[in-house]
């Protein structure tokens, strides 16, 4: 039976002066409030992220444990993303997303508790920084499903590049904000109290988003259902290889995880020098974002792809061989700008071809495909570190995402005759 059970806007309208082609999604109202509540979740969580790296680093001073952060919170999204994936489709995304913002600002508050108290379980972390994990597999499909809904598809591609530079804008602000107020205040107290005001105003902002309804039909729940989402991803090569080649190449070249090590011991800097290296890549993601948004990709978009890449692999293996604080910053900066084109491409490519009804299941297996490369990376970054020193596992890392390149353009010939991304 059809039952109305999630808002839409159809067709949104311009409510006041139009802004240069390269600044319309922000035209649209819900957009921007969106975009608001989605800087200050970003900001907090990335200030609890450098809180927590560098508190339980310094309670252990193991490596292998930076790498556990991130099994902690991959794990759950491995667990949960067939029934996030529902979620997102069948209730009021509007809704659930407001409550994964209180989830994210419960677990800051957790976290400051756990700090308040002078607690040095390292265990205790781990469980608030699985409640992260849980909160964020549900909020991650629901997120993007949402966005395709606040603006007309002629105008998605513009609001994916200032989706991304939003994220990005908070990834930067986020971290130099913990690294600054961990080093003012010795401790992680201060930075989890931050978080946790800053959750809250993005889940005030999320609560003025104002939607219209549209009755949808639910599907039933079954085995075809369920496994939607990757069925589609399957049958879509050009996506199926976009994300993959995304997914491996992080996983091998992620270096964030051991940003602790290097600021602490390799570059012999503070819990600042920590934050401005975990800002460095999304300074350089923003750039190319905005870049993007006023000159987006028109052609050879699955070659461009595949050189972006590669440039993340080479900076990736110049920032484990560096000894220069400078040199890691301009490093980790061209390495986030070459990210951001895969970043934006899929994107395009995952929402504007799958149906709304569905897009909640695509994108909760998409996130599995993200989930491995972030999260997962994270462990894998800390267990070859662990195993055979920091800089050999960074530099590693570099040269296997080159590999997987050389590999992607021969099992996937969409990836290099990929011309246009959106029609």
């Amino acid at each position: 039976m059809a039952e109305s059970i999630e808002p839409r806007l159809p067709e949104p309208k311009f409510p006041g002066p139009s802004l240069p082609a390269g600044r319309i999604a922000f035209t649209y109202p819900d957009f921007t409030i969106y975009q608001a509540a989605r800087f200050f979740i970003v900001a907090a969580l990335e200030m609890q992220s450098v809180a927590v790296g560098w508190q339980v680093y310094e309670i252990t001073r193991r490596p292998l444990d930076l790498g556990l952060i991130g099994l902690a919170q991959f794990l759950p999204g491995m667990l949960l993303f067939l029934v996030s994936g529902h979620v997102a489709d069948r209730f009021d995304r509007r809704r659930v997303v407001t409550l994964c913002y209180c989830g994210f600002a419960v677990s800051s508050g957790l976290l400051w508790t756990i700090a308040w108290r002078g607690s040095h379980s390292v265990r205790l972390i781990y469980a608030v920084v699985v409640l992260v994990g849980v909160v964020r597999a549900f909020n991650a499909p629901v997120s993007r499903a949402l966005l395709p809904q606040l603006v007309p598809e002629e105008h998605f591609p513009n609001a994916v590049a200032w989706n991304a530079s939003i994220f990005q804008s908070a990834t930067i602000l986020g971290p130099s904000i913990g690294g600054f107020l961990y080093a003012l205040s010795r401790g992680p107290t201060v930075v989890y109290a931050t978080a946790v005001v800053t959750g809250l105003a993005a889940v005030l902002s999320t609560l003025r988003i104002n939607l219209q309804t549209q009755a949808r039909v639910r599907e039933p729940v079954t085995w075809n259902t369920v496994l939607a989402g990757f069925h589609y991803i399957w049958n879509h090569k050009l996506v199926l290889g976009s994300i993959s080649l995304d997914m491996f190449a992080v996983l091998l070249g992620g270096a964030v995880a051991l940003l602790p090590v290097y600021a602490s011991e390799i570059l012999k800097t503070g819990p600042w020098g920590l934050g401005l290296l975990r800002s460095a890549p999304g300074v350089g993601a923003i750039a190319m974002a905005i870049l993007l948004a006023h000159r987006p990709l028109r052609r050879r978009a699955g070659l461009t792809m595949l050189f972006c890449v590669a440039g993340f692999g080479v900076c990736t293996i110049i920032f484990g061989l560096s000894r220069s604080l400078a040199l890691s910053l301009v490093s980790l900066l061209l390495l986030g700008a070459s990210d951001m084109v895969s970043v934006i491409i899929r994107s395009i490519l995952v929402q504007l071809a799958t149906p709304d009804e569905m897009r909640g299941r695509v994108n909760a297996v998409d996130m599995i495909f993200i989930g491995v490369s972030n999260e997962l990376g994270q462990f894998e970054s800390g267990l070859t570190a662990h195993w055979f020193g920091t800089v050999p596992a960074v530099v590693l890392g570099g040269v296997g995402t080159l590999m997987v390149i050389g590999i992607w353009a021969w099992v996937f010939p969409e990836l290099r005759q990929a011309d246009q991304i959106t029609g």
